[in-house]
């Protein structure tokens, strides 16, 4: 089952590529306005600005992005990242944390899809996928989607499938992905989720002012 799944991501992400090294005309697209300006403070939670290291922004190939730790008074944390990419076209294509984490030291124990609910918000539900991770005695939580042209993806494959629909009909390859990650503390991996998704709940309104729908 681990060879066909590995096979059928292989092969899906080659077919990706070649569909987009050979569409033309297709919109160089900027973020609705620059990730420098995104906001500190979220809510209660007040946060630090953070930055990898060059060589990971060469890997990942972004155009624009942000990444912030932020906690509340009474010590919940989480850090957010976003990656905007205005084309896939040339190989820069989204890296998913299946395969970033790994190389990072980090274990995952357990992957599901989890559902988040925003009143007021369109649309009203998401899903997110979630990954369990550990390295030695941590252990901690991610929550991320792809945001997409419009679209809120859990699922790499459907990601990739519609980057190719979307690159014929849309003529437009521009996406972002955005990951929240968190430790678990005393164990307690339900309080961790709850947090983070109470965070969730007041990024999604934001979002929309930076990531083209």
């Amino acid at each position: 089952m681990s060879f066909k799944r590995t096979f059928i991501a292989s092969a899906l992400m080659i077919l990706t590529m070649a569909c987009l090294r050979y569409m033309s005309h297709v919109e160089d697209i900027k973020p609705n306005k620059s990730f420098s300006t995104f906001p500190k403070q979220i809510g209660e939670w007040v946060g630090k600005e953070e930055h990898f290291d060059k060589g990971i922004y060469d890997v990942v190939g972004v155009d624009d992005s942000f990444l912030c730790n932020y906690t509340t008074s009474d010590g919940r944390q989480v850090q957010l990242y976003i990656g905007f990419y205005r084309s896939q076209r040339e190989g820069d294509l989204i890296h998913s944390p299946k395969h970033c984490m790994p190389g990072a030291g980090w274990n995952i124990i357990r992957t599901s899809l989890e559902e988040l609910i925003i009143p007021n918000h369109n649309p009203g539900r998401i899903k997110l996928i979630k990954l369990i991770l550990e390295k030695g005695a941590q252990r901690q939580i991610v929550l991320y989607w792809f945001q997409s042209r419009g679209r809120f993806i859990a699922s790499e494959y459907l990601q990739k499938t519609y980057l190719v629909i979307d690159s014929i009909i849309k003529h437009r390859t521009d996406g972002s992905f955005v990951r929240l990650i968190a430790p678990v503390i005393n164990g307690d991996e339900e309080k961790t989720l709850g947090n983070m998704k109470d965070f969730a709940k007041l990024l999604l309104p934001i979002l929309p002012e930076y990531i083209p729908s």
